[in-house]
């Protein structure tokens, strides 16, 4: 079992990797900046704590983050159990963002994914459906970023197999990201 501060040195040591993705964060801001400053939204989506961090992000924009601001256009597609349920016993699991994408997705939006192992089917399927639609995509991924690496516009990966320090880079690069999105809608 990995006492404290082992797990305190690799976390420190993901956290410093981070700088590597300074050019692609900025990239996906500035996605997410146009489509909010257009008559654009942010789709979001993961499963399980994937999911959360999703729902997390979609709080951010349509609360606040740091600013008092108008409330910014986000839905989190694991959201609704209604939906999802319905999809996945009409269909299948693996349409449950796919189909939501098609049905509330336009050109000028933006996709947000997270999964640590890139190989979510429904995740892959809400990729591949954004790019048949025209939809920018930004992939928060982990290990080598499987699958998705390939079908995303901004790949994010985290280079590490641990979950818990996949997500942990995950929420710092997502507070980096409202960050810039924050600034960027007040400008």
């Amino acid at each position: 079992m990995p006492d404290f501060v082992e797990s305190l040195r690799d976390a420190v040591r993901v956290f410093e990797s981070l700088r590597i993705h300074q050019h692609s964060l900025t990239e996906a801001a500035r996605w997410c900046t146009e489509a909010l400053q257009g008559s654009g939204k942010l789709l979001l989506c993961g499963n399980g704590g994937s999911a959360s961090e999703a729902q997390h992000l979609a709080g951010e924009l349509m609360g606040r983050y740091k600013e008092n601001r108008r409330a910014l256009p986000a839905i989190a597609l694991a959201a609704d159990v209604a939906v999802l349920t319905c999809i996945g016993n009409d269909y299948c699991f693996n349409e449950i963002f796919g189909r939501q994408v098609r049905a509330l997705g336009r050109t000028g939006d933006v996709l947000i994914v997270f999964t640590t192992s890139g190989n979510s089917p429904n995740v892959l399927d809400a990729l591949r459906t954004a790019r048949e639609m025209g939809i920018r995509s930004v992939a928060f991924l982990g290990n080598g970023g499987g699958q998705a690496k390939a079908i995303s516009d901004c790949p994010i990966v985290i280079g590490h197999g641990d979950t818990a320090r996949i997500q942990e880079a995950h929420q710092f690069l997502m507070h980096c990201l409202m960050d810039q999105i924050e600034a960027g809608v007040a400008a």
